[in-house]
């Protein structure tokens, strides 16, 4: 089953940054691909950004334009970059894969900004 381990999350002012990223393991990484799920209190998961196998990326219209979603194959690795943070960004964030089913949610990072 794949694993994911989330980090990089945190306490950022408003307009701020933060870089978080998803450790991956239990399946082909390369030809996989991933994104970000969050989920903010009292809220459903929702998803932000994708990112294939190739490198084409995905948004959701609120991050577009301040998140970049990457990927770095020798390290298994998927990174979100959050610049312009704001308040609404204030959620757990969670790695995830639509390659295969067998996965389950990590731990998620917290990311709180503060206006």
């Amino acid at each position: 089953q794949v694993q994911f381990v989330e980090s990089g999350g945190g306490l950022a002012q408003a307009g701020g940054s933060l870089r978080l990223s998803c450790v991956v393991s239990e399946i082909t990484f390369s030809t996989s691909a991933f994104g970000w799920y969050r989920q903010a209190p009292g809220k459903q998961r929702e998803l932000v950004a994708r990112i294939s196998p190739g490198g084409s990326t995905n948004y959701d219209d609120s991050v577009k334009g301040r998140f970049t979603i990457s990927r770095d194959n020798a390290r298994n690795t998927v990174y979100l970059q959050m610049n312009n943070l704001k308040s609404e960004d204030t959620a757990a964030y969670y790695c995830y894969t639509p390659s295969t089913s067998a996965w389950r949610w990590g731990q998620g990072t917290q990311v709180t900004v503060s206006s």
